[in-house]
């Protein structure tokens, strides 16, 4: 089942995992995220999308670095702001990505950092 981060509020979710017993909202909600990560490419752009000038990258700034087509990108940054790690503006046939830092923020916490 495909699981939206805007059916679930990221504000009261993410708990540390150590510190107890997680419910499974908030275990879906932090393996989303986490599964989007464990992707090196996916990973790599949000790197380069956090690095980019002004908090924004083009999706076709993005090909180069990763060594990937303009599709295999699209389909990379979906599943990024699926998870709610980025935001998407479609701007004619190329989109601005730009990092969710609240939801970044979120992951690291519940790990303890």
């Amino acid at each position: 089942m495909k699981r939206s981060v805007a059916t679930i509020d990221v504000e009261a979710c993410c708990p540390q995992v150590l510190a107890g017993p997680l419910s499974e909202p908030e275990a879906e909600l932090l393996a989303l995220g986490f599964k989007a990560l464990a992707d090196p490419v996916r990973l790599r752009l949000l790197s380069l999308i956090a690095d980019a000038p002004e908090g924004t990258a083009c999706s076709c700034d993005l090909e180069g670095p990763v060594g990937k087509t303009q599709s295999t990108v699209s389909h990379h940054l979906s599943l990024l702001a699926d998870a709610g790690l980025i935001t998407k503006e479609k701007l004619g046939r190329w989109v601005n990505c730009a990092v969710v830092p609240e939801r970044v923020a979120a992951l690291r916490d519940a790990l303890g950092g």
